[in-house]
């Protein structure tokens, strides 16, 4: 019986590594769907729920960010629960679901176009597409700022479009990966400083901190160490991430954007204007302001440490997964022994 649990679970745990490396495959040959895009219809979900449950306080906030992000993780557990025993469709279960949860081709797509719009000298196309990134007010943006921007968009989006689900889905499979995608959604949603959300916001922004704290680190790591893969130096990239990570507002996007400030010789930070409201960040790293050149680099050092995070993550699901399902059975296990002696 042992025996027979054991071996379902490593078919389980090998289909989930399978359906990860399909699934960033495809968003790799053809980045986000198109038409009928899950996250979108979450969204929509989730704008829905939100209007019914929106009150100015933080109890209201945990309640929301419980019902939008305990429910698809709830149904992910049910599919992978009933696509236990059966290898092929949890393998793409997986890989639909990583395919729609990804978005690193479309992150180094709309980076080049950026690039090619600067390399023109268009300032206003750029300004049109700099939204497709980020939320900033593109407005008064020369193109230096505007280069700035979009590097530090593809350094933080590095982790949560690319590492960060894929750490997640190695970890937790199918409702990792739901559980992720839901999580920062809803913290773009509703997350963010301002006077309707800066109560209600808090569950989810805190949330999704938790949730790539790890991710974001590794995320650090990785563009270090592919650093000369984009004519960087390796040495000068660790200090500049050891050296300026803890500068920025967020716990995690400093890890990001230092590490790649570091990797490509450039400053980021500054003051970021957005929709009613502005920032002054402190810099991160040594050197001049990017240009389209050091966007196309940007774009391939996060290509690099996608293909890492792909390759370490399917290697380790099947490990992380099979010791999850045997602490879990013997929790079970433990359980109804006590409950026996009672």
């Amino acid at each position: 019986m042992a025996t027979s649990a054991g071996r379902v679970n490593a078919s389980a745990a090998a289909a989930t590594a399978g359906g990860l490396v399909a699934g960033y495959a495809l968003d790799t040959l053809f980045g986000d769907p198109r038409r009928w895009h899950p996250v979108a219809g979450y969204g929509r979900l989730a704008g829905a729920a939100e209007r019914r449950l929106y009150r100015p306080t933080r109890r209201a906030g945990v309640a929301y960010t419980a019902v939008a992000v305990g429910g698809p993780v709830i149904a992910a557990v049910a599919a992978s629960v009933l696509t236990r025993r059966h290898p092929i469709a949890r393998a793409a279960l997986v890989a639909g679901t990583t395919w729609a949860v990804l978005g690193g081709r479309t992150l180094r797509t709309e980076a080049q176009v950026m690039a090619r719009a600067l390399h023109r000298a268009d300032v206003p196309a750029a300004r049109r597409r700099l939204n497709h990134l980020c939320g900033r007010d593109p407005a008064t943006l020369d193109a230096p700022e505007l280069a700035r921007a979009t590097v530090e968009s593809v350094a933080e989006n590095t982790s949560d479009a690319v590492v960060a689900p894929l750490f997640w889905g190695a970890v937790a499979g199918l409702p990792g990966l739901v559980g992720y995608r839901a999580a920062n959604t809803l913290d773009a949603m509703v997350g963010h400083r301002s006077s309707r959300y800066e109560r209600f916001g808090t569950a989810a922004a805190r949330l999704d901190d938790l949730l790539n704290f790890v991710p974001s680190r590794l995320t650090g790591l990785a563009a270090v160490w592919w650093s000369p893969a984009v004519k960087g130096d390796r040495a000068r990239a660790w200090r500049v991430w050891r050296r300026d990570r803890a500068d920025h507002p967020s716990p995690n996007a400093g890890q990001c954007e230092a590490a790649f400030a570091g990797a490509l010789g450039v400053r980021l930070g500054g003051r970021n204007v957005y929709f009613g409201r502005s920032e002054v960040r402190p810099y991160l790293g040594d050197g001049p302001r990017p240009s389209p050149r050091q966007i196309r680099r940007a774009a391939t050092l996060s290509r690099r440490v996608g293909n890492t995070a792909a390759a370490v993550s399917v290697l380790a699901a099947p490990v992380v997964q099979l010791a999850a399902a045997q602490l879990t059975a013997q929790a079970v296990r433990t359980a109804v022994r006590a409950i026996r002696r009672r």
